[in-house]
This record gives structure tokens, C-alpha cells and sequence, in this order.
């Protein structure tokens, strides 16, 4: 039977939990008594299909549906884990949290969306406390692998546990916060960045693009990859933490900021934030926004991943983690997956150099499949292309599902050559092929040699199996 999650409370967290999951080969139950969830969370679906699977080499899972059922019951019926999204309201939560108990298996894990309360406030009056634990995403959920799990002191150790591995194998992060504390980890950065950012307009200093450019250009990009206290350990140069410590941390007497005060949340304020924010944003719709938003992202960890770096690192693992064997098939398909952002020039399409590095990643996997694997590459053996003829025939857009078709036509002592074709999934259309040449050759000598015996005849069998 496939994983199934429950998703009750469809907005903008739900929606984006919904996708996560069914993009990662669960089965889905959704209930929001909202009329538009469906409309809603299908668009939200649509963005998250599009992106989400770029940041991955290896093939997605087989998408799980996506269900909208009528009553709370049904959707949480035989559910392993549950995602509570509704509004923060703690007396509807409690209302919710009554009615999920009564229909759900006692040993799923019930995790709550929320960014202010605590654990043991949502566990209050529940008739087993010890399934509920805070499970804090961010927007948007299917990109951000961030998850702060706060279990409390009344959640039962096999359901923190249950939930962890659940969030892991969907690719997120689970933070463990290990002490309850209103607004968990990160929400009290961001609310004290955002008090900070309130006081500048109102007084006048910046204007809200501004404040963003500030971010987004600078230390934004530094966050998003080392994060605050080892930024900070890089500004203290070679003598580290300790002298950035010593240099700045009387700075933190000076006024500078209003952090420990908050300007008066009025009208005239309000309007202030929102009609800047207008004259920054408000010629592009929100779906716009998204897209933007999304590229953005699938860049940046992208970017990241190629470095094995922070939350790439983690993508690199899961990635490899999704990889099965090659099925020898006549022709072999080497590659699954789809085209990223990144991958794309001025006019639209994919550049050339990245054909050559679907075809490099064919014969990669290829090479793994017999033996000439990263071990085998470490022990002083490889094959080097010798030669390459790549044959463009249709644009391809990012976004786009492609497959590669891989042959060997060619295999013979230190000689390898491999055909490869490259075709659009949805209607198998050739959009490029390769004849690539590959010699085995000694790390150690730099020169060709004949490649070590399980090498060889794997080669063989392979060029015999493809040989009509």
C-alpha cells in the first residue's frame, strides 16, 4: 500500500504540503471546507510539478494523487501522518485536533503548520497529547527543505521519531527545536528583521524596494549558504570567531536599532508599507511573483548543490538517494528528468553545453552501470571522451520531461563508443542525438590501456545485447 499523508486546511501551506508529498509518491487526502481548495491547491500543484523536480538528476517518483474528501474522517482514515494547516486560531486547532483523533490510527504522527504555538498549548484537553508535535514549514513548502519539528515534553518519543523520518524522506530538513519557545527558531529572526524594516519606512530611511535590495544583493545570498554565525566567523578573517566577536560585539550597544521597540501598527502606516510595496510589485500578478520566486530558487540550490553546499548538500544526498539501477533495456534509458531554469540561454532554449551535459550524464551512468564507477575512479581508472558529435534537432524548454536512450555500439579492449539519443517523454520526439568515442585510459599514466576484467566483459555483454 502507498504512503498516504492527510492535509487538513488547504491554503497557501497546505496546498504547498499537498504537493510535496504527492510529488514525492505519496498518496494524498485533502479536507478544506473551502469550495476553492480544489481550484487552489491544483495551481499551487502546477507550480510545484514544474519546479520541484528540477532541482533533482534522478528520476521523480511516480506522482500519488491528490484526494479532496468530503469530511475530516475520511481524509485522515488509515493516514501515517497528518499535517494540520488551518487557521492560528488555538480553539479551532483544539476543535480539529478532537475530530482527527477520533477517526485516525492512534500510531500516526499529527503535526501542526503553526508558527506561534507551542507544543504543549496544541496538546491541551487532546485525548492522546502525545501525538501532536509542531511541524513548521516555509513558504514555499514544496521548494524549502526547512521543517522545525518541536515535539515539547508531552509528545511520545515514536512519534517524533516517525515524523522525522517522514520529513526526511520526503527531502526536508527537520529541525529538532529542543525547548518550546513562542515563534520556534526562525520566525524570531524574521520578526525581528521585519519590527527593524517597519521602523525605516515609517521614519522615512528606506522605502521597502530598497530594504529588499538590501537583503536580496547582499546578505541574503550569504544566508541562504552559510547562515549567521559561520557568515560571521568568515568576517572575523584568520582569527576566526573569536576576534570578530571581540571587534564587534561592542557594537551592540550602539543605537542602532529599534529592536526592542515596535512602532504603533496604524492606519497611516499600513498604507504607507502597502502602497510602496505596490509601486515595487504591483505590475506582476502573484502567480507571476511565484514563477519568479521558484526560478530563483531552483537556481540558487541548484547553484549550491553543484558545490555539495548547505541545503544543495542535502538535495546531492536525496538525489542519489532516488538513483536505481539501470535497466538493460534495448536502448538503454541513461537519464530521466527534467530541464531546469538553469539551463536555459537568451532565447529561451537550452544551450548547447548542456546537451553536452545530458550526454556526458548518460555515458556517467552508463559507466557506473559496469563498473567504472567512482570507485573504480578513485583505484586510478576511467574512460575519456575522445570524440563527440552532437546533432540538434528541436528546441528544448525548460521544464521540459526528457529521457536519453543509450547504446553501446562499440566495445572492444580500450575502445568504447556509445550512441546516444536524446527525447522529449511526453510524445518521444528526437530533440538530439551524440556518437560519442571514449578510450579507458590509466590515471595514473594519463594514457589509454585496456580497461581491469569486470570492466571488459560488461562492455562486451552490453555491446553484444545492443548489437542488432
Amino acid at each position: 500500500m502507498a504512503n498516504r499523508a492527510a492535509i487538513i486546511g488547504g491554503g497557501v501551506i497546505g496546498g504547498g504540503w499537498a504537493a510535496r508529498f504527492a510529488l514525492m509518491g505519496w498518496e494524498v487526502r485533502v479536507f478544506d471546507p473551502d469550495p476553492e481548495a480544489e481550484r487552489k491547491i491544483g495551481e499551487v500543484m502546477a507550480g510545484a510539478a514544474r519546479a520541484l523536480p528540477m532541482l533533482y538528476e534522478a528520476p521523480m517518483p511516480a506522482r500519488g494523487p491528490i484526494v479532496f474528501c468530503k469530511t475530516l474522517a475520511e481524509a485522515v482514515e488509515g493516514a501515517s501522518y497528518i499535517q494540520e494547516s488551518v487557521p492560528e486560531r488555538l480553539d479551532l486547532k483544539h476543535k480539529v485536533y478532537a475530530q482527527i483523533q477520533a477517526a485516525c490510527d492512534p500510531l500516526a504522527a499529527l503535526a501542526s503548520s503553526t508558527s506561534g504555538f507551542t507544543p504543549t498549548q496544541l496538546q491541551e484537553g487532546s485525548a492522546r497529547p502525545g501525538q501532536i508535535v509542531v511541524a513548521h514549514p516555509f513558504n514555499p513548502v514544496y521548494l524549502l527543505p526547512l521543517v522545525e519539528l518541536v515535539p515539547g515534553p508531552g509528545a511520545a518519543q515514536e512519534t517524533v521519531e516517525s515524523a522525522r523520518k517522514t520529513l526526511s524522506a520526503i527531502g526536508m530538513y527537520p529541525l529538532h527545536v529542543r525547548a518550546e519557545i513562542d515563534a520556534h527558531i526562525a520566525d524570531r529572526f524574521l520578526e525581528a528583521v521585519w519590527r527593524e524594516a517597519l521602523w525605516l519606512v515609517k521614519d522615512g530611511i528606506a522605502t521597502t524596494e530598497e530594504i529588499d535590495n538590501a537583503i536580496r544583493y547582499g546578505f541574503g545570498l550569504r544566508w541562504a549558504q552559510m547562515g549567521l554565525f559561520e557568515t560571521y566567523r568568515v568576517a572575523g578573517g584568520e582569527a576566526g570567531m573569536r576576534h570578530f566577536m571581540a571587534q564587534f560585539g561592542p557594537a551592540l550597544e550602539w543605537p542602532w536599532t529599534k529592536l526592542m521597540d515596535v512602532p504603533e501598527f496604524t492606519d497611516e502606516l499600513v498604507d504607507l508599507i502597502a502602497d510602496q510595496s505596490d509601486a515595487q510589485s504591483g505590475h506582476m500578478s502573484i502567480r507571476e511573483l511565484e514563477r519568479l520566486r521558484d526560478n530563483n530558487l531552483v537556481a540558487i540550490l541548484r547553484a549550491l548543490k553543484m558545490q555539495d553546499a548547505a541545503a544543495g548538500k542535502l538535495i546531492r544526498d536525496h538525489d542519489d538517494s532516488l538513483r536505481g539501477p539501470l535497466d538493460e533495456a534495448v536502448p538503454m534509458v541513461t537519464v530521466r528528468r527534467i530541464v531546469p531554469v538553469d539551463w536555459t540561454d537568451a532565447n529561451g532554449h537550452m544551450n548547447e553545453g548542456r546537451y553536452g551535459q545530458v550526454f556526458s550524464d548518460a555515458s556517467e551512468e552508463l559507466m557506473a552501470h559496469v563498473g567504472a564507477d567512482r570507485a573504480y575512479i578513485e583505484a586510478g581508472n576511467s574512460y575519456f571522451t575522445a570524440e563527440t558529435n552532437v546533432k540538434y534537432l528541436a528546441e528544448t524548454l525548460a521544464g521540459e520531461d526528457i529521457i536519453v536512450e543509450t547504446k553501446v555500439l562499440l566495445g572492444e579492449g580500450k575502445k568504447l563508443r556509445l550512441w546516444h539519443e536524446m527525447k522529449r517523454a511526453e510524445d518521444g520526439e528526437l530533440m538530439a542525438t551524440c556518437d560519442q568515442f571514449l578510450l579507458h585510459v590509466s590515471l595514473e599514466s594519463r594514457k589509454s590501456c585496456p580497461p581491469l576484467d569486470h570492466v571488459r566483459e560488461n562492455v562486451e555483454r552490453l555491446a553484444n545485447l545492443h548489437a542488432g
